[in-house]
């Protein structure tokens, strides 16, 4: 594959273009970055050469001038920025009409793992109250984590009427209904997600722990190959697994 790295300055860009010098599979057209700040780094989209997908880490904000480029260039794109208000998600749904795109809170196998096992626990365990612990770098700038909105999401395939409950002070007894979400933010952790199921006699903890960036380039490459294969429509971790 040709592959255009969108957001290549950034921890995550940097991430994936060793990965993919590592692994010598694919080649890397372009890189680019509007911050640029090394030699070789386009600040524009409209000065790549042919590619045949995108790889975006870049930031939620550029994904609409993002799929323009693509929408005209008729290239999919991996979307691994996390993030995205109403009107980004609406327009990566409209986009997804005319090219293929994937789109995950989280490019880890594992991750979609995780949300696999937690839908299956809030099946088994429907009156088990559920709460989700995410952890994350102080750098981070979103909250709750787009792997948490995921857990959230899969818990309520099976519990329609459930709500996400974000952060709890004062007098705030549960409610049967809510999904709890704490977001904890220190020193450079990658990535730690917890899903805690507790009944009235026992309880079962699921955890994910990312040890490195890698984890994350690597699972965009796997999207990227599966995606490139693919018609238009909008795709994500449970489709590839």
């Amino acid at each position: 594959m040709r592959i255009i790295i969108n957001g290549a300055c950034g921890r995550m860009g940097s991430a994936l273009a060793a990965v993919l010098a590592e692994a010598q599979r694919h080649e890397i057209v372009a890189r680019v970055d509007v911050n640029a700040a090394w030699p070789g780094v386009l600040t524009s989209l409209d000065a790549c050469p042919d590619a045949d997908v995108i790889i975006d880490f870049s930031h939620h904000s550029s994904v609409c001038k993002l799929l323009d480029y693509a929408e005209a260039k008729k290239l999919p794109v991996v979307i691994c920025t996390t993030g995205h208000d109403a009107t980004e998600l609406a327009r990566i749904e409209e986009a997804a009409k005319r090219i293929p795109l994937f789109h995950s809170g989280n490019m880890s196998v594992g991750v979609a793992m995780l949300c696999r096992m937690a839908k299956d626990c809030a099946r088994m365990f429907p009156e088990a109250d559920i709460e989700i612990v995410e952890t994350h770098h102080k750098h981070k700038i979103d909250a709750p984590s787009g792997t948490a909105k995921m857990l959230f999401e899969s818990v309520r395939e099976v519990r329609p009427d459930a709500v996400m409950t974000c952060g709890r002070s004062g007098m705030s007894p549960r409610k049967p209904e809510e999904v709890g979400i704490q977001s904890i933010r220190r020193g450079e952790i990658v990535g730690i997600h917890e899903v805690h199921i507790t009944t009235a006699t026992q309880s079962l903890t699921l955890k994910h722990e990312a040890f490195d960036r890698s984890l994350f380039a690597e699972g965009a490459v796997c999207a990227a190959e599966f995606l490139v294969t693919q018609a238009p429509g909008l795709y994500d971790m449970k489709s590839m697994i």
